[in-house]
């Protein structure tokens, strides 16, 4: 199989020490991205480590097709232990870090213990291999993300591409703080961020001439130029376009989930955000260009977005109807370094408990104070799991995740998906959702879709390992696959569906069992059809991976 290639980097920033080590055996069997991060996460995080605790362990990685010059590969993938979860997390984003990380030759960053002071790392390719510096950064306590891009620029001649970045959230161990690169570009769900804030890392930055050459197949143009052709609505309106057409057919979380439909989606949707857009733009090698820079003529607001997820969470879940208070939690959740979702959700919950749903002022006011742990915001700043019952709202999350738009209520497969999902409810776990919205998958019932749902995750985990962006689906076919990795479609799905269970065993060493696997509202059949999936995987009747099944693959951390 095509593979990453290059070393894993370990940066303890306790005592200052970078060490190489050679992971080729592990690559050569996962690949790169999520898969090769899950691996090394459930071989070096103990299984009794602290989120916050200077054990726990980040994983930045890359995959091969970042080395390719394809459309749909500018992204890469962050793997840790969650403080949000409890439980092991991957997430990716894209933008134009990925190539300039490559480019350090190295496959795989991670960042273990807890410095003593706030630190900037500098990741470079010397003349005698990569080079780490470690820079006390005090000026930078609370700095927003765009001021850790102006200081990197001052002081490395480097722009925001180079870097990633923690803001005010992660520095306060908000359980939900992203960690951000080209400003706008977010490792969303889990709470990595604050994992980089407990270990008193500010950023780490990239440069370099050394990747390592990996040779693609034609196919690559082939997709290229596909992209470049499409007319697609997503490449106008982003994942935006779909908001109206699932308002009214399906449902859009409304008022924190009062209802299920949004009076004014017309004011928040894929036209309203396009009437704000003002330029086009992509993410690395990407000739797609689906992201939606916006700007407010009236007020000088600009910001990257809002996406669906948004216009869901910071909109019809608070009760929203202009676009632009939606813009504007975007651009907050951007600048302070904080999950969209997570964020947007538990605000609602918090106009819920104050009967001021529709309040922009107090909402935006309210996200601010959540970045600082300020006054109320200290307690929501834990997640909705967490603080429901201070507030007096019901818990609608899994795994102490918030739910995406999807509602499961609705689309009962993507609700089977978001209970047994290794981390929680996060659409991209596993796609259920395309399907039932498209009519392929009838959404109602829970029951003869487990083996649908295993296929879902074992696509959606190998998705993030090669990385292909999920948008890209339509023009990275299964045969596309198997040419630009060089093995049978098979194969790459046993891939995904490894990293699956590494992800499932961690967690359960961790004491995840069958009772997380389920939802905070009824569902049909739901606990037949957990079974089911459970009987799809080959896993024990109690949600946990027969002994022996996970065997250990990377070089121990001692």
């Amino acid at each position: 199989m095509r593979h990453a290639r290059g070393p894993l980097l370990t940066v303890d920033v306790s005592d200052r020490t970078a060490t190489t080590t050679d992971i080729d055996d592990v690559l050569e069997r996962t690949i790169g991205g999520r898969a090769t991060a899950t691996a090394l996460a459930h071989d070096r995080i103990p299984f009794d480590a602290d989120p916050f605790g200077p054990e726990n362990r980040a994983y930045l990685s890359t995959g091969p097709l970042q080395q390719s010059r394809m459309s749909f590969t500018g992204r890469m993938n962050m793997t840790g232990l969650s403080p949000l979860t409890d439980g092991l997390v991957s997430t990716n984003a894209g933008g134009y870090l990925s190539r300039n990380f490559a480019g350090t030759g190295i496959s795989v960053l991670e960042v273990v213990g807890e410095s003593d002071e706030l630190l900037a790392v500098h990741v470079t390719d010397g003349a005698n291999g990569v080079e780490v510096e470690f820079e006390a950064v005090p000026e930078l306590e609370n700095a927003l993300v765009p001021e850790i891009s102006e200081y990197v620029a001052d002081t490395r001649d480097l722009g925001p591409e180079h870097c990633i970045a923690i803001g005010p959230a992660g520095e306060n161990l908000v359980r939900f703080a992203s960690v951000m690169t080209f400003d706008s570009r977010a490792f969303g769900r889990g709470g990595l961020g604050a994992v980089l804030g407990s270990k008193n890392v500010k950023c780490v930055t990239f440069e370099g001439d050394s990747a390592p050459d990996i040779e693609f197949p034609p196919v690559q143009m082939d997709v290229h130029r596909e992209a470049a052709e499409s007319d697609d609505l997503m490449k106008r309106q982003g994942t935006t376009g779909g908001t109206e057409f699932i308002n009214d057919n399906f449902s859009l979380p409304t008022r924190y989930f009062q209802d299920y439909e949004f009076e004014h989606v017309a004011d928040i949707g894929g036209n309203a955000v396009e009437e704000k857009k003002y330029k086009r733009a992509a993410c690395s090698a990407c000739a797609y260009g689906c992201k939606l820079p916006t700007r407010d003529e009236e007020t000088g607001l600009e910001t990257e977005g809002p996406e669906f997820e948004t216009v869901y969470s910071f909109g019809s879940l608070q009760g929203m109807g202009d676009v632009v208070d939606v813009m504007k939690g975007n651009e907050l959740c951007d600048t302070l370094g904080m999950d969209t979702i997570s964020a947007g959700v538990t605000v609602a919950a918090y106009l819920e408990s104050e009967d001021a749903f529709g309040d922009a002022d107090l909402a935006h006011e309210i996200t601010e104070r959540i970045a600082y742990r300020d006054g109320i915001g200290d307690v929501l700043a834990e997640g909705v799991h967490r603080c429901h019952e201070e507030l007096g709202v019901d818990d609608y999350t899994v795994k102490g995740m918030e739910f995406a738009a999807h509602d499961g209520r609705v689309l009962h497969g993507q609700g089977l998906s978001y209970a047994v999902a290794n981390r929680g409810g996060d659409h991209m776990y596993a796609s259920m959702l395309s399907l039932e919205y498209s009519g392929e998958l009838d959404p109602e019932g829970t029951l003869g879709k487990a083996e649908t749902l295993v296929d879902e995750e074992n696509s959606s985990a190998f998705r993030d390992t090669g990385i292909v962006c999920a948008f890209g689906d339509d023009y990275v076919t299964d045969e596309r696959l198997e040419e630009l990795f060089d093995a049978d479609y098979e194969d790459l799905m046993a891939v995904g569906a490894r990293t699956v269970e590494r992800e499932r065993h961690f967690n359960n060493q961790r004491g995840f069992g069958v009772e997380d696997d389920r939802t905070p509202y009824d569902l049909p059949d739901l606990e037949a059809a957990v079974d089911e999936y459970y009987e799809a995987r080959g896993w024990n009747d109690d949600g946990t991976v027969p002994t022996g099944r996970v065997d250990s693959v990377v070089p121990s951390a001692d």
